[in-house]
């Protein structure tokens, strides 16, 4: 499994190096551009397929020494779960914090230059928006604390 990343790490590079010229011919770029990103989404989930359907290592020995190999197996795949969910939290929320940040630090860059008295208020709403990604990651702990 992991050579399977391995190999795909020199894909990123070059679809990156093709990205950056394909920003040089203008639109006929950009649909060159969503194309090359549509094929790196179909080629990450069929990775994602790949891994998760993978199924554990061929047990050699006796039927003891199977069981076990089975029970590991079943275990690791409730572990994967939990931190593969652990990570779409953390990830997901902050995204969603940048993007709220982004937003209401601009708002509020604009509202103290024309009235600074308003600089409390407009810092707590940000506070708020970064609040965001700190729910994700408690929620990622959690996670990870069931795995």
């Amino acid at each position: 499994m992991t050579s399977a990343w391995v190999i795909g790490l020199p894909l990123v590079a070059v679809a990156v190096v093709l990205a950056r010229v394909a920003m040089r011919h203008g639109r006929s770029g950009m649909f060159i551009l969503a194309a090359m990103g549509g094929l790196l989404m179909v080629g990450a989930v069929a990775l994602l397929a790949a891994a998760l359907t993978a199924g554990p290592a061929a047990a050699a020995g006796t039927a003891a020494a199977a069981g076990v190999k089975v029970a590991a197996s079943t275990a690791a795949s409730s572990n994967t779960g939990a931190l593969l969910g652990a990570a779409i939290a953390v990830a997901g929320s902050t995204i969603g914090a940048g993007i709220a940040v982004a937003y209401a630090g601009a708002a509020a860059l604009a509202v103290m230059s024309e009235r600074p008295e308003l600089f409390g208020r407009a810092m707590v709403i940000v506070g708020l928006a970064e609040g965001i990604a700190i729910y994700g990651l408690i929620i990622g702990i959690i996670l990870i604390g069931k795995a």
